[in-house]
């Protein structure tokens, strides 16, 4: 069962909710960033520059936390995210590697202006 904040246990954790998270290109890049960046790293929705509205931000988060990607923390007027790096390792070892390659290989980002 999910926490108070929507996250849920790593054992809860499950495959479809977490590719429907990833499917989307601008969620794909908040996770490559995280997973990019060195392990415990949080930071605000904002820090990532989304080219989308304060709500669609909002949305984004919550359906990476809801599906378990990413733990998010209130501090003061803002929310940090984190990555729950191991976590997804435990439970699908390897998805981050494929998440980090696509920025590698550039394949994925969104250019529509979504």
């Amino acid at each position: 069962m999910p926490d108070d904040e929507g996250h849920p246990a790593v054992d809860e954790i499950e495959l479809g909710p977490v590719l429907a998270a990833l499917a989307d290109p601008l969620r794909r890049r908040v996770v490559r960033e995280l997973a990019l960046a060195p392990d415990g790293t949080a930071r605000t929705c904002s820090s990532f520059g989304l080219p989308v509205s304060k709500a669609t931000v909002t949305h984004h988060f919550r359906a990476l936390r809801e599906a378990g990607v990413i733990r998010q923390v209130d501090r003061g007027n803002s929310r940090m995210a984190s990555l729950r790096r191991a976590d997804i390792e435990r439970r699908f070892p390897g998805l981050l590697g494929i998440v980090t390659s696509e920025a590698e290989d550039g394949a994925g980002e969104q250019r529509t202006g979504h």
